[in-house]
């Protein structure tokens, strides 16, 4: 039912009966009017209490609250970390605390240290603001805050990285449907599963196996006992080691005692495609190349950990999404025309796209 004030109108105007004259600037009229301005005001403050009385529709500090009445908070954002290593005179100590900075951002060193023989010492830092911001480059950590006597450069010789946003309402929301639909109770292993999941915004998908040895020197297979959790990072790939670690460290502070953890990454499954184009006038071979690997990547990201094989189909399904693709020919994944099985420890990301 509409619920603005004409509409309301409307409806209290159709009560009166019709031998009384309703037009505007009437008696009834005027009477009337006040009180559908005033349900309106009332009607758009009940949508506003529902709204937020249900996790689907609740927003910002209202979603906390859902989230805060089944245990849950929102996962807070993190600070990306690295190396930085000072140059300079043999002896000179660099003390814990030390800032460095980018051109935008600031670092602070978290261990002391001093300057060695070979005019280097290479000391762990974390930057000062949260979130991919600090996600810096090779390179990008080029001078101190405040100069330093003996010091006469820094830089950052690998990335920083393991800086991740704070939870969005989407992301929170998501995590709390996963939850409700799949009940984490005594360690079983969709409480695994939830474990990774709030240990960092970094985590796209999760996957655990009980009883599962993930042990890299001989064949996985059932174990008792043993339990390993695969996780995929936000883009729904491989994830790097600083965020096995934080999911790790999070699952061994919450994990029941007696079970031996496994976190590891996923495989990447790499998926190579060669087919021969048929375009439309007008379109390149390079345009429709770009389109079709988008389009390929999004479909591998929407069975990542749901399904277990790859389909030849769904991939020309994909190439004549396209715009400008009339049709295709010799369509060809992984040198072969079959379906391509996917691991339980595996994850499809594109590869190769061969254009004929």
């Amino acid at each position: 039912m509409a619920n603005s004030r004409d509409d309301i109108m409307v409806r209290l105007l159709s009560d009166i009966d019709d031998k009384y004259d309703k037009t505007v600037g009437s008696f009834f009229y005027d009477t009337q009017k006040p009180v559908a301005i005033e349900a309106e005001a009332l009607y758009n403050k009940i949508e506003e209490i529902s709204s937020k009385a249900f996790v689907a529709t609740a927003t910002g500090a209202d979603l906390d609250a859902k989230l805060a009445e089944v245990g849950k908070t929102r996962i807070a954002a993190t600070y990306s970390t690295g190396n930085v290593t000072f140059t300079g005179t043999a002896g000179t100590s660099v003390s814990s605390g030390t800032q460095v900075k980018s051109d935008v951002l600031i670092f602070t060193v978290e261990s002391s240290g001093t300057i060695s023989s070979d005019g280097t010492v290479t000391l762990p830092a974390v930057c000062n603001v949260a979130g991919t911001v600090g996600n810096v480059p090779i390179g990008a950590i080029n001078s101190l805050v405040v100069s330093v006597s003996g010091i006469s450069s820094v830089t950052n010789s690998e990335a920083f990285t393991g800086g991740y946003e704070e939870e969005t309402d989407a992301e929170a929301r998501a995590r709390y449907l996963s939850s409700a639909k799949k009940p984490a109770t005594s360690g079983n292993k969709y409480h695994y599963e939830e474990w990774a999941r709030e240990a960092s915004t970094g985590v796209g998908d999760v996957k655990c196996i009980p009883l599962w040895d993930n042990d890299t020197s001989h064949t996985p297979g059932n174990v008792a006992g043993n339990v390993t959790v695969l996780i995929l990072d936000k883009d729904l790939k491989p994830a790097g080691a600083d965020l096995i670690n934080t999911v790790k460290t999070h699952i061994e502070n919450e994990r029941p005692i007696g079970a031996k953890i496994t976190v590891a990454s996923a495989v990447a499954l790499a998926i190579n495609v060669n087919v021969k184009l048929v375009l439309q006038s007008g379109y390149t071979t390079a345009v429709a190349k770009n389109a079709i690997t988008t389009a390929i990547e999004n479909y591998l990201k929407n069975i990542a950990f749901a399904q277990d094989e790859v389909s030849v189909a769904h991939i020309g399904s994909c190439i004549l999404s396209v715009d400008g693709v009339l049709d295709y020919e010799n369509l060809t994944v992984n040198s072969g025309t079959s379906n391509i099985d996917i691991a339980d420890n595996e994850v499809p990301v594109m590869g190769v796209l061969t254009v004929g």
